[in-house]
């Protein structure tokens, strides 16, 4: 999926010149947590919440302290000054906007998002604003993506549910007498050595299509001695 699949058309913007009020005003109105500032349709810069919660009006600006004041320039601090200050849109933005294309696989969204601590980037086609993208859209694909389970082969299951155990580092080399499948219920069986790679075996079950649910029959057990561990009994199911 990519970002334009997901992202949030129609978004709500404003003019550099918009006053404060009026763009927190938009924010409440429409329950969105940032808005984009167009100057001639070109995107220049974006108001977002974490802009506006550090402000004179209600004493949250940073104080700086004395090595901040030192370590600073004088036009950096009064930057600083006119953020918290500021009466209209072009004050108290960010720019420049960190943004994403349309074309964007979702991992780089997420990566995006996670590396800035931002919670939407705007969504560009050529430099054109097409929409926004933020963690409830990703949540909503997420949620499209956990379906009811699907009637499915009982041996299909079984495949798929090895297939990933498998391609995982810590799912072993399980056989099919540890994976059972009946009427859409897998029971898993065999040995593992932590609770959370047990944890993480019935997670992998679970996010097969058509798991109906998951019986965990394992164990955990560790070999005296590392170097017994290739001889590890091989558990079948009864």
């Amino acid at each position: 999926m990519l970002a334009i699949d997901i992202m949030t058309p129609g978004v709500i913007t404003a003019a550099p010149d918009t006053p404060i009020a009026e763009v927190i005003r938009l924010m409440l109105s429409h329950h969105v947590s940032a808005i984009p500032i167009l100057q001639r349709d070109a995107l220049i810069g974006i108001v977002s919440e974490g802009d506006l919660i550090r402000r004179a009006e209600l004493g949250t600006e940073r104080r700086p302290s004395y090595w901040h004041v030192l370590t600073r320039s004088t036009a950096h601090l009064a930057a600083e000054y006119v953020h918290t200050h500021g009466r209209t849109a072009k004050e108290v933005m960010t720019a420049p906007v960190i943004s994403v294309a349309d074309s964007a696989p979702l991992a780089e969204v997420a990566d995006l998002l996670d590396a800035k601590h931002i919670k939407s980037v705007p969504v560009l086609r050529e430099g054109k604003l097409l929409g926004i993208v933020g963690r409830a859209d990703l949540l909503r694909a997420l949620a499209a993506r956990i379906a009811l389970p699907c009637a499915v082969d009982d041996d299909r299951i079984r495949e798929a549910v090895l297939t990933e155990l498998r391609a995982q580092p810590w799912g072993g080399s399980p056989t099919e007498g540890n994976v059972v499948v009946q009427d859409g219920v897998v029971h898993l069986w065999g040995y593992v050595d932590s609770a959370a790679a047990r944890q993480a075996r019935v997670v992998a079950a679970e996010s097969i299509a058509g798991v109906r649910r998951v019986e965990d029959h394992m164990e955990i057990w560790m070999p005296p001695d590392p170097l017994d561990r290739p001889n590890w009994p091989t558990p079948l199911a009864p």
